[in-house]
């Protein structure tokens, strides 16, 4: 495969994996949708997306899929960390 093709799955993966945690999230909250806060999960995701793309850009070996699934698992990372930041900064102010 071709390392381009494959930074491309990196990224779509990162951000999936976001999207995936925040609907997983939502659901798990029992509260009704609310458009802003899965938007700032996507805007997450798209962030985490495009920094796992930069990182495997540099990738040599080619990427396995292993690659793939630490991708998904960090996009999801992100969206929690920063569910847990954004929370614990609301709750100060």
């Amino acid at each position: 495969m071709d390392l381009n093709v494959a930074v491309l799955y990196i990224a779509l993966l990162a951000c999936a994996g976001g999207i995936v945690s925040a609907l997983l999230g939502w659901l798990d909250s029992g509260e009704a949708f609310v458009p802003r806060k899965f938007m700032a999960s996507v805007v997450r995701a798209l962030i985490a997306g495009v920094v796992f793309a930069v990182g495997y850009s540099f990738a040599t070996n080619g990427i396995s899929i292993l690659d793939l699934f630490a991708a998904f698992l960090g996009g999801a990372g992100i969206d929690v960390l920063g569910n847990r930041i954004s929370g614990s900064i609301v709750h100060r102010t």
